[in-house]
């Protein structure tokens, strides 16, 4: 049997999928062109994401729908709120699988290149090039919590509160969902007493290098699942360069390359119980 290209949707995903999809009803009068079906659209998105191609080179032979097709779909779904509830969904399927640690969590935030638009700026560690970053909270296998974007300029510890707060009330077991991790992990771009206060305020124990000490904290041995987490979100070549000029769109490819990675590892987790 072949095996199945990561662009393909099989019916298990499709089924926590479309039920988050707005529903368009056609028109009865002049109701037009019918519309292509979600589906489709749908792996036509995730081929752009996964190849980086333009839209416009979207090959038509693989009945995806044409890139402004699956553009304008995508930036429907996006105004919807369709990765977000994604993400969560996956995570609480991850969580009632006992698949979630939330013992601890790591974060961090490399740059990228970018040609131009909103939440950019001119990075002070990159010779000044303009860019925006990728920051990212892992639970303690390396399942991403939680994604945001900011300009290259920004200063990684600024983003540690937010990125707490961006993780959401994951579900999947009886009781309250869980939203915040034990222990917070990050290197020597997050040490700043005044954040550390705001992370225990928030009922969680911040782990972070200090500054001007020798390498070698032993953090490394935890905080590697971050860095991993980043190599596989570029594995989706459109992440790797930011070539959307809108942010949100930019958000989007990132929330849904991080509900796929979920994805990937809920199927794992569900072979190995089998």
């Amino acid at each position: 049997m072949a095996r199945q290209k990561p662009w393909e949707v099989d019916d298990e995903l499709w089924a926590v999928i479309e039920p988050l999809l707005p529903k368009v009803e056609r028109r009865t009068r002049h109701p037009g062109r019918k519309r292509h079906p979600d589906r489709l659209v749908f792996q036509g998105i995730l081929f752009v994401l996964h190849t980086g191609i333009s839209w416009e080179h979207l090959p038509q032979e693989l009945g995806f729908g044409s890139g402004m097709t699956c553009w304008r779909r995508l930036a429907e779904w996006t105004e919807a709120d369709v990765w977000p509830r994604l993400h969560e969904a996956l995570l609480a399927k991850l969580r009632s699988a006992d698949a979630l640690d939330f013992s601890r969590a790591a974060v961090d935030g490399p740059h990228l290149g970018i040609k131009r638009g909103p939440k950019t700026g001119r990075s002070p560690v990159d010779r000044g090039r303009t860019g925006s970053k990728h920051h990212l909270i892992t639970d303690a296998t390396g399942i991403p919590l939680a994604v945001t974007l900011t300009g290259g300029n920004r200063n990684d510890v600024t983003q540690l509160i937010p990125l707490l707060q961006a993780v959401p009330p994951v579900r999947g077991k009886r009781g309250r969902p869980r939203r915040r991790p034990d222990v917070v992990l990050g290197d020597r771009g997050y040490d700043h007493e005044k954040y550390r206060r705001l992370v225990r305020a928030l009922g969680v124990k911040p782990l972070i290098a200090r500054r001007g000490t020798e390498h070698g904290s032993g953090l490394g041995t935890q905080r590697w699942v971050v860095e991993r987490a980043f190599a596989h979100l570029h594995w989706f070549r459109r992440l790797r360069i930011r070539w959307e000029i809108r942010d949100d769109i930019r958000e989007a490819f990132l929330t849904l390359a991080c509900a796929v990675i979920c994805w990937r590892r809920l199927v794992a987790v569900q072979r190995r119980h089998s």
